[in-house]
């Protein structure tokens, strides 16, 4: 509906937008002829396009609220369109079959580079998983979750530096370093919550890294480790072109078996048993959950994934230094867990390949390329808190009573 108020705030809006960006994107000064050029199409681009955005903004936030308020009333409100179709069976199995042709001949049919990109996304894919045990399924709010992903790498970098280990053999030995680091982290935030372990759990994350990059005799220091090896395939030689095939098709089968795990574990006793700890953590320690062991585990096997991840990796990129593990990691991660949808397999895959690919394919507007990366990701939480695929609660209905009032 046609609203004279909100066309108002939009013009005003439009109006203070052209004023603010009046000398950066007006006025140019040639310093080599000593002239001012006025460049006044950008003054009326920018007050098109803001008033434009304003109208629509307003627009969405209105019906966003006219959805809330229904839903208050208890009046039927409209399913999203993804929701459904996650839920129906009829368009899951075709879907699934087209998603595992298109990862299946994606080598095939793109050019290395996007080969590269994609298996970096899936690597992100796998590591947002492990960290959707942590925060998804179990609430806790893990800020270093990078340490565990920097732990892995330095695995397979350090034990084939001194001991030669090939990648098959440090991947499990990976993963269990970084289990161990994991429970080692949850064993002293077992009485925190919220802020307060964020802020443990950052400072985790950064006492790794900062270790990692002083501790030359150890870790090399801010040099890292060069030269580290491509993982084999039963010794066959193969080359360049070849082998980030092969780590793409690795990745492929990492994803699939990270999947079926995680999804495994969350519909399992261990997996409701994180969800009500992430519900209401007094309920649940009333209700006879281990409080200690649930929490380890959530942190123990949420690691597990990140230290496979950090090994693959260091196969991929051949070279790790500590710059590679800032906090700036752990919240891009974080991001994906959250923008895909907190506790949803399908949302955090989302996720990844969102926030990882998108701003590769947005190189071709150079220096603006960010910030269309950061207004889609406001547009993202404003319009959608619960992520881009949110978690589908479970439903139970209990029809014992039903029968037996029929029998009646």
């Amino acid at each position: 509906m046609f609203n004279v108020k909100e066309l108002k705030k939009s013009i005003l809006v439009s109006l203070w937008f052209m004023f603010l960006t009046f000398p950066i994107m007006v006025i140019k000064v040639n310093t080599i002829y000593g002239k001012v050029e006025w460049r006044w199409y950008r003054m009326a681009l920018v007050g098109v396009g803001s008033f434009f955005l304003s109208f629509v903004w307003r627009a969405l936030l209105r019906r966003k609220e006219m959805g809330l308020k229904k839903a208050e009333e208890g009046q039927e409100v409209k399913v999203p369109l993804t929701r459904k179709l996650i839920s129906d069976k009829r368009f899951n199995r075709p879907a699934l079959v087209v998603v595992c042709l298109f990862a299946l001949l994606f080598p095939l049919v793109f050019s290395l580079y996007q080969v590269n990109i994609m298996t970096t996304a899936l690597i992100y894919v796998v590591v947002g998983l492990g960290l959707n045990i942590v925060v998804g399924l179990a609430g806790l709010l893990d800020l270093g979750y990078v340490a565990f992903y920097a732990v892995g790498a330095y695995s397979y970098a350090l034990l084939n530096y001194h001991f030669g280990l090939g990648f098959w053999t440090v991947l499990p030995i990976g993963a269990g370093l970084a289990m161990l680091f994991g429970i080692l982290l949850g064993f002293p935030v077992l009485r925190l919550r919220g802020d307060y372990l964020a802020i443990v759990t950052l400072g985790f994350g950064e006492i790794i890294r900062i270790i990692l990059e002083n501790w030359n005799e150890f870790s090399f220091g801010p040099s890292g480790i060069a030269n580290i090896p491509r993982p084999g395939f039963f010794g066959i030689q193969m080359n360049l072109h070849q082998v980030h095939i092969y780590i793409y098709y690795l990745m492929i089968g990492m994803t699939v078996f990270t999947i079926f795990v995680v999804r495994r574990l969350q519909d399992s006793r261990i997996g409701r048993a994180w969800m009500a700890l992430r519900e209401d953590e007094v309920a649940c320690q009333a209700m006879g959950i281990d409080k200690t062991k649930t929490k380890l585990s959530a942190f123990a096997l949420g690691a597990t994934w990140a230290g496979m991840g950090g090994v693959v990796f260091a196969a991929k990129t051949t070279f790790i230094n500590p710059a590679s593990f800032t906090i700036w990691e752990s919240i891009i991660i974080l991001c994906i867990v959250v923008l895909g949808g907190m506790g949803s397999i399908v949302g955090v895959i989302c996720g990844a390949l969102v926030l990882i690919l998108l701003p590769e394919y947005l190189r071709a507007f150079s220096e603006y390329r960010m910030l269309m990366f950061g207004a889609a990701l406001i547009i993202m939480m404003v319009f959608r808190p619960g992520g881009i695929i949110s978690d589908v609660r479970k439903v139970y209905h209990f029809e014992g009573l039903k029968e037996e009032s029929k029998d009646l």
